[in-house]
């Protein structure tokens, strides 16, 4: 009796479950089926909406910051949590080459140049933004800026800090223009008085030079008062060094190392300015005697670059022998490179073919061996900056250059092209090879950019830095070019296509719906598979118990 009445409430229980599970899948045939088509558009619509919100925002923080935002807050979050705690493998080290720790260089490796050609603020970036209302020097170009004049004009001892070199050092520290003018002209009045007070008979109206070089950088309108206001900054500069610390301390006294270095740096500074200015002014002679007598003065101040300046004066001079002569100077394998020796060592290769070069010629006679040199000069070129040739053959257009650079990057490239076009344009066909050659450089150039082929390889640091010195309206040019994540291809595809189904379904929404209640059936046939199979394969008694909890 017990054994028959256990058997009948096993019976009881499985007919129970299937009974459940039948009434299931009646209550989903009915829930299909009392769906209007308006849900589906209403479905399919939202989905397309959200995944297309969501790839805008992807997009956006992609072309701003170089990477994805899901990926980049899976990496930093979510993987330390699926990993239990434990540190992984830091972002970086993906980077890394043939499973060695060593990877690419950070922002902070990258060194900052100072622009050898940088323009004048007052008579030049400040005009640009009186006429387009833009700003073309970003904070912290500005402020690099400011940390290079409170170094070179200033002493490193509070004893030699003179009052009005405090005032200045403020003066540079101030983030509004008028501000800074105004610390300048307080600075030259405290002089005076100082200087009145040293002696009844100043040797000149005022010494502080710093202060003239700060009215001839940012309150100058034009180019020519610029250069009265630096040549009024060279005398005092001179007189300063000359004859201040020999009244203060006796005729027998040697100015200190800290000062006479400082007002050396000032020296340099106005006398190399002043030189751009007279460039600037079409006196290109004079200028390239200023700036040859300023190398022959100071031989040791190579890092400033100052034969950048002289090398863009003689091209414009066009005075190719010079400019051969001082490459072969500075274009050795022992001195660091830039983008003014490479590419106008590829320039003056260029103009020796370029009058006469044929593509349709070289490709059916080959290259002669004048031909191939320019053509490796070209390739060496765009190796150690692959960014200048789109904006030397326009395809990129061109803003103010900042006020410094990041050697083989796009901050460099701006700079380079902002001056040299007008020289390439000049020699005729130069152009042209360029265009025909450049980009065969890339070929030539291990990929992915573990190795170079005459340089270093790539840095990988150059984007972050350019985003940094160049304004926010100008497309950073990046090398190598990055591939789209991963998430934005998949958003992108989640939004087209769930924008065609609400489309299709709008148009035919009978026939959608037919499709749509086929899917889901057809969705829910594996799960009723797997439940069939567990009934079957399960005991009864497993079932039986199931069934009472």
């Amino acid at each position: 009796m017990n054994r028959c009445r256990s058997k009948c409430t096993v019976a009881n229980g499985d007919d129970w479950l299937r009974t459940t599970l039948i009434l299931t899948k009646c209550r989903t045939s009915v829930f299909l089926n009392t769906l209007t088509p308006k849900f589906y558009v209403a479905l399919t619509g939202t989905s397309s909406l959200i995944s297309g919100l969501i790839l805008i925002f992807e997009w956006c923080y992609f072309r701003k910051y170089g990477t994805s935002f899901i990926e980049q807050v899976s990496v930093s979050h979510l993987r330390p949590l699926l990993s239990g705690g434990e540190g992984g493998p830091s972002p970086a080290g993906l980077f890394s080459v043939s499973g060695d720790s060593e990877s690419r260089p950070s922002v902070s490796e990258c060194k900052v140049w100072r622009n050898p050609l940088n323009l004048f603020r007052g008579s030049e970036y400040s005009r640009y933004t009186w006429v387009t209302g833009k700003e073309p020097l970003t904070y912290y170009d500005m402020n690099l800026s400011a940390q290079d004049h409170q170094t070179f004009f200033s002493c490193d001892t509070q004893q030699q800090l003179r009052p009005e070199d405090a005032v200045m050092q403020k003066a540079w520290r101030e983030r509004n223009p008028q501000s800074r003018i105004k610390a300048a002209y307080q600075a030259i009045e405290l002089n005076i008085m100082m200087v009145t007070m040293v002696q009844a008979q100043p040797l000149s109206p005022c010494r502080c030079a710093s202060a003239y070089v700060l009215l001839a950088e940012e309150e100058a309108t034009t180019i020519a008062e610029a250069e009265r206001l630096f040549k009024q900054a060279l005398r005092n500069g001179e007189l300063a060094l000359y004859t201040h610390y020999l009244v203060l301390c006796g005729a027998d006294a040697v100015p200190s190392p800290p000062a006479a270095g400082r007002d050396t740096n000032l020296l340099v500074y106005i006398k190399r300015r002043l030189a751009m200015c007279a460039r600037k002014l079409g006196r290109v002679k004079e200028a390239v005697k200023m700036i040859r007598e300023l190398m022959k003065e100071f031989p040791l101040l190579g890092m400033l670059n100052i034969h950048e300046n002289l090398l863009e004066a003689l091209l414009e001079m066009q005075a190719y022998a010079d400019v051969q002569a001082v490459l072969a100077k500075y274009d050795d394998i022992s001195l660091p490179k830039s983008a003014t020796i490479c590419y106008t060592s590829a320039l003056l290769k260029a103009r020796a073919v370029s009058d006469k070069f044929s593509p349709e010629a070289a490709s059916r006679r080959g290259l002669s061996t004048a031909e191939m040199n320019a053509v490796e000069a070209i390739h060496r070129a765009v190796e150690f900056n692959p960014h200048v040739p789109k904006y030397l053959l326009e395809m990129k257009s061109l803003i103010l250059p900042p006020e410094h650079i990041l050697k083989r990057g796009d901050s460099e490239a701006v700079a380079y092209a902002f001056f040299h076009l007008q020289h390439w344009k000049r020699v005729e066909g130069a152009l042209n090879l360029l265009h025909c050659t450049w980009e065969g450089t890339f070929r030539m150039i291990p990929y992915p950019l573990e190795k170079g082929h005459l340089f270093y390889p790539y840095p990988g640091c150059t984007e972050s830095a350019d985003r940094e010195l160049l304004p926010s309206f100008h497309e950073v040019s990046v090398y190598p070019k990055k591939e789209l994540p991963f998430f934005i291809l998949f958003t992108a595809g989640l939004c087209s296509f769930t924008a065609v189904l609400a489309m299709l379904t709008h148009q035919f929404p009978e026939l959608m719906g037919v499709f749509a209640k086929a899917f889901f059936s057809t969705l829910f046939v594996p799960l009723g598979f797997f439940i069939d199979k567990m009934e079957s394969f399960m005991p009864a008694s497993f079932w039986h118990q199931l069934s009472r909890i």
